[in-house]
Formats: C-alpha cells, sequence, structure tokens
C-alpha cells in the first residue's frame, strides 16, 4: 500500500466502502433504518384512527352539544325553586271515533289524531311535527305535496277514514306568501283548505284546551310563529284578540314595540279570568319541555325571568310571555302537551 499513489489510495478506500455498503442494504440495512427512523415520517391514517368512536373521550361532548342548550334552559328555570304542580284529568272518550287534522302552519306542517265521542270528550293518539319552511317561502310544489302525502298516508295506516282528514291553515300561514303553494296543492289532491282568521284561531285554541271547570276565572295563549292568540270565555261566548307571534324579529321589529302592544292585549282579560293561564305554541312548548316531568300532560311553566334563551325565535316568544305575565299578574302558566287548535277544529265537526 506504500508504493501506491495518493490517487490509488483513495480508490480502493472508495472500492471497501461501497461494498460494506451494499452487503448492509441486502444483509438486512433496509429494516435497520426502518427500525430507527422516526415514525412520524410514515405513518398512515386508516379510517377509523381518524373518525370519532364511540371509545374517544371527547365522544360524549360531541353527542350532548345537540342538548346542551335544553339542559342550560332546566338548570336555569328551575333555580327559582319548586314549580306549582297542576293536578287535573280530562274525561276520556266512550266509543269515540278516529278523526286526522293537519296543520299547516308558519313553520311547517304538524298532524294530529285523536279519538273523540259524541259529548266531545277526547284524547289524543299521535300527533307528528314536520318542517315546510313555508313561511320563508323555501318550499317547493313538490316538497309541500310530498308531506301531504306522507301525512295523509300515515293518517290512513292508522285507521283513519279518508273523509275524517282535514287540513287547516293557521292564521299565521296565510300570511305567508307560499301558502298558496300549500293550497294548490292540496287541491291536486282533491282535498279542501280550511282558513281561519286569528279570532277563530284563539276560539277553537281554547276549545281545546281550556277545561270547563276553569272556564270562569282562566285565559288561554297561543303563542304562534306569525302571531299570538289570547282567548277568554265571557258572558257565554269566547273573546279572541291578536297580536305578535314569536318571528316578529324576521321584521326587524324591536322586544319594545312588542311588549308593549302584547300588554295592552293581556290587559283587556277581566282580572277574574286571571288565575290560570293555559298555554300552547312552538315556543311555549320549548320552555315547557326543559321542565317536564316525566310524560305528564300539564307541565306548569317557570316564571319567565328563570329561562335564559340563545334562540332568537325562543328569546322573541319569551319576551311575549313576560309581557303576558307581567301585564295579568297571573303567576300559574300551564302548557297542555296534547291541545292544539286545530284539535278544536275537529270538536267543532258533527
Amino acid at each position: 500500500m506504500q508504493r501506491l499513489t495518493v490517487a490509488g489510495r483513495l480508490l480502493i478506500t472508495a472500492l471497501i466502502l461501497a461494498a460494506i455498503f451494499f452487503g448492509f442494504r441486502y444483509f438486512g440495512g433496509n429494516e435497520a433504518l426502518r427500525k430507527i427512523a422516526p415514525k412520524s415520517e410514515d405513518k398512515g391514517y386508516t379510517e377509523s384512527e381518524t373518525m370519532p368512536r364511540t371509545s374517544d373521550e371527547a365522544t360524549p361532548a360531541s353527542t350532548d352539544e345537540s342538548t346542551a342548550s335544553d339542559t342550560k334552559s332546566s338548570d336555569e328555570a328551575t333555580s327559582s325553586g319548586a314549580r306549582r304542580s297542576f293536578t287535573y284529568t280530562p274525561p276520556a272518550p266512550q266509543n269515540g271515533k278516529l278523526k286526522g287534522v293537519v296543520e299547516l302552519g308558519a313553520s311547517g306542517f304538524n298532524s294530529f289524531i285523536i279519538r273523540v265521542d259524541d259529548q266531545k270528550n277526547w284524547k289524543l293518539e299521535k300527533a307528528e311535527f314536520g318542517n315546510s319552511l313555508v313561511i320563508e317561502n323555501m318550499a317547493s310544489d313538490d316538497d309541500i305535496r310530498a308531506g301531504l302525502k306522507s301525512y295523509i298516508g300515515k293518517m290512513l295506516d292508522f285507521g283513519v277514514g279518508g273523509r275524517d282528514i282535514h287540513f287547516v291553515v293557521s292564521s299565521g300561514a296565510v300570511k305567508a306568501e307560499g301558502t298558496q303553494k300549500i293550497i294548490r296543492a292540496l287541491k291536486s289532491l282533491n282535498y279542501v283548505v280550511n282558513t281561519v282568521t286569528p279570532e277563530q284561531e284563539g276560539s277553537l285554541g281554547l276549545r281545546s284546551v281550556l277545561p270547563a271547570d276553569y272556564a270562569d276565572n282562566s285565559f288561554v295563549v297561543d303563542i304562534g310563529s306569525g302571531n299570538t292568540k289570547i282567548s277568554w270565555k265571557e258572558g257565554g261566548s269566547t273573546k279572541a284578540l291578536e297580536t305578535y307571534g314569536a318571528k316578529y324579529y324576521q321584521n326587524s321589529t324591536s322586544d319594545e314595540t312588542v311588549a308593549t302592544e302584547v300588554a295592552a292585549k293581556a290587559r283587556q282579560i277581566p282580572a277574574d279570568h286571571r288565575k290560570t293561564c293555559f298555554i300552547i305554541g312552538g315556543v311555549p312548548f320549548e320552555l315547557a319541555k326543559a321542565v317536564r316531568n316525566g310524560k305528564e300532560r300539564y307541565t306548569v311553566l317557570d316564571a319567565p325571568s328563570a329561562y335564559k334563551l340563545d334562540n332568537a325565535k325562543s328569546k322573541a316568544g319569551l319576551n311575549i310571555y313576560k309581557a303576558i305575565a307581567d301585564a295579568t299578574g297571573c303567576d300559574q302558566f300551564v302548557f297542555d302537551w296534547d291541545a292544539n287548535f286545530t284539535i278544536g277544529y275537529l270538536l267543532t265537526l258533527k
């Protein structure tokens, strides 16, 4: 090696190193390199690794997200103390007949099937709630026709006769431009649409929700999306007033304006009819859901100040509820889980 030139020595050294490299490669070098390489450079995510799993700690939080507002409302609502209970059992129908009605409301299609006897005693057998976006004019003719056919089919399957299925357009939905789509769709199915005025709707709501034993000292409120109806019995007749509905915010109407008008209407209720308010409607449903005890039919709402709500429509409805409570001094608002003004309409039929 000493006789070799510097270039020769370098050439021999390179050949030796090359032989070592190829030997390392063919006799396990690759495996060794894989073992010492950083894992993050060779990690492949499978579907099961990247998708949420039931064992993940974050899953319960995401699952409960949809009910968080309800839980919050319940916690806030019950903080005011124990609510008064309302114990009343309406008379059950004897040998009643099944009748069905589809409510075409400002916020969607709702259907109800009741069993009713000759004395107009009734029991709710089935209820179904839907969404048509009618007041926003976002439902197509095909959407409406398909929704109506679905409701009709389910009623027929339940045992309701074809001639005992009725359709009623709420007074709030009548004002919506898209309501004409519903009427056209029903006519194409050879059905008749029954429209009602706000006063008629208030009277029908009272007919379904106000027990006879409370007719002389109580009143009824129906907070709908398009309007609110306030009604009571007086001298053998029904008095009904209309005011703002829970979607008033869509017209940029202020809470103060609404509260002032609602209070003015509520003050017309006679003083001796303010003991108990029977309340129905979409927003009262949300308020009752937060504090309902099991499957009770009647739920006593908490005071308006006990609810903390985030949804725009719910907050607007709460503003209406508070205005009525403040104007009347009534401290017992009873939500009826079964009653509806369209059921009142069925009770007017023979």
